[in-house]
């Protein structure tokens, strides 16, 4: 399986519960902030990402969506 998140980066308050609880430390904290003031999580070790969904499970604002395909060999 190959996956990909998507931060809707204007939601997050970046309370780094996601890259916790991401097993293939794909997630960190950007050095920007959004709109609100808030650092916000970004994808920097997108080719890891093996779409657990782990992430998106654990945000408490929904922030992270979580796409996941199928990778044939």
């Amino acid at each position: 399986m190959k996956g990909a998140i998507e931060v809707n980066t204007e939601r997050c308050k970046g309370c780094s519960l996601c890259i916790v609880a991401c097993p293939q430390k794909v997630i960190a904290l950007a050095n920007k902030v959004n709109l609100h003031g808030y650092p916000y999580v970004e994808a920097v070790n997108e080719e890891a990402c093996v779409g657990c969904a782990s992430c998106g499970i654990v945000c408490p604002d929904g922030c992270i969506t979580v796409y996941r395909k199928k990778v044939e060999e």
